[in-house]
Order: structure tokens, then sequence, then C-alpha cells
């Protein structure tokens, strides 16, 4: 993850299979959402969201992976399979209230207290051994 002037906030190591989360406080309801994403075969793939609700912004779209229950009154939305184009997205981190976050295992990196309020690029980039 790096910011527009190329300055390193995070590197996490990312091999065939390894999946991480980027996870935020919905601004209203202050509740977790999260997408989590895979490495496959090297392209940044988009696999499940997690939505607690269905508040201002969050909805399962139709045709886009299928909802279930998460159990808890929530719900998942599983095999959305949507590969990221140029393995490669902005994201611009909300302050402190929202606090955008990226895990990965037992690994929790707060992207905005790294950049609070700034333009954050999250890039799957291939092992080039």
């Amino acid at each position: 993850m790096t910011l527009d002037d190329g300055t390193a906030i995070a590197r996490l190591a990312a091999p065939e299979g390894a999946g991480w989360c980027i996870l935020w406080n919905h601004s209203v309801q202050l509740f977790e959402v999260e997408d989590c994403y895979v490495n496959d075969r090297g392209r940044m793939v988009l696999k499940r969201s997690h939505l607690p609700d269905f508040a201002a912004g969050l909805d399962h779209i139709p045709g886009r992976g299928r909802q279930v229950s998460d159990g808890r009154g929530g719900y998942w939305i599983e095999d959305i399979d949507e590969p990221v184009p140029g393995n490669a997205y902005v994201l611009r981190t909300g302050g402190p209230k929202v606090d955008h976050r990226i895990r990965m295992g037992d690994t929790l990196i707060s992207l905005t207290g790294a950049a609070e309020r700034a333009r954050v690029h999250i890039a799957l980039i291939p092992d080039r051994n």
C-alpha cells in the first residue's frame, strides 16, 4: 500500500492463494464492513463481502455473488469472484471513526492511522522470482 507519492505505508506478502480483507466502520451505523480478496494465480480477486445490515450504501447486487445469512442479522455475499482491474485500486481512507484497516491472518494494520483521509493505492504485485 502506497500513497500518491509512492511512499509505502504497508507491505504484506501475499503468495498464491493468500487472502486479506479491507475493513472499515460504516460512517452512519458504525458497524464493521469487510471486503475480502485473494491472490488467485497472480490476480487480485474480490471473493466475498460481509455486510452486517442493509444500511445506507450497502446492498447485494443480484447476479454478483450470492447472499447468505451470517446468522447474526447480517449477511455475506459469497462467490463474487470479481478480478480487480490492473490488480490495484485507490482507496480514500476515512477519519478515525471509519478507520479503514487491512487484515491478513493475525496482522491488522490501520490504513487510516498511517494515512488519514489520504489516497492509498492497494495493489497485488506479482512475485518476480
